[in-house]
């Protein structure tokens, strides 16, 4: 990949964060100008908060941000995430973009805040006050992870096994995998259509029929 001052200035701010902040706060710069996305990490530092290191895949806020139009898409401050052992993170996302406004990448910023949130419920236990609700999203290692992920999501919304599904909950299940780019994953059609139970043809046929009522 061609180097691009962006990328070197971003992974600079990265190692500037880290430092500022601490072990504590990883930073981490996706590039997404490739075909590649499964490898779009670049960039990492503190990644034993997440696990992840450099050529790793993206998480589902990179999925979905290379589906949406360029124009509404938005920068993500201060949102909750979780990792895979169940840590709370408090992320960031900002998108690293092009002379023509395309994105071509992105800066994660991700500090574990999970004691923070012990010594909160705790505190909230002690003085009686309701307990607070917490409902992050996941970091995936690997897109395959994230790919589980986004299927288990997808059954929990239609609310019952795919085995019970009709014709209109499985595309509704999928409706919300094409959503989140699921299916910018490599491979990730057979996995869907052994998940749900279905074709490849008829997997097309669903999102032919999602994405023409969509637009």
């Amino acid at each position: 990949m061609k180097p691009d001052k962006r990328f070197e200035f971003a992974a600079n701010v990265a190692k500037g964060l880290a430092g500022q902040f601490g072990h504590n706060c990883e930073i981490v710069i996706h590039d997404l100008r490739g075909e590649d996305l499964e490898h779009t990490i670049i960039a990492i530092e503190n990644g034993h908060v997440t696990g992840r290191s450099i050529g790793d895949g993206p998480s589902h806020i990179v999925l979905e941000s290379l589906g949406e139009d360029p124009e509404k898409l938005e920068d993500r401050i201060a949102y909750f995430t979780k990792t895979a052992d169940g840590r709370v993170l408090k992320s960031t996302t900002i998108f690293i973009r092009d002379d023509d406004d395309k994105v071509i990448g992105l800066i994660g910023i991700n500090y574990d805040i999970s004691m923070f949130v012990a010594v909160d419920d705790a505190i909230r236990a002690f003085t009686g006050q309701d307990h607070p609700v917490h409902d992050p999203e996941s970091i995936s290692g690997n897109v395959y992870d994230l790919l589980d992920e986004l299927l288990n999501q997808s059954v929990k919304i239609v609310g019952k096994p795919t085995a019970m599904m009709s014709k209109d909950e499985k595309i509704r299940a999928i409706r919300f995998l094409d959503e989140r780019g699921a299916f910018l994953i490599t491979k990730s059609g057979p996995k869907v259509c052994q998940y749900f139970g279905i074709s490849t043809y008829t997997l097309y046929s669903y999102l032919d029929e999602i994405r023409s009522t969509a637009k």
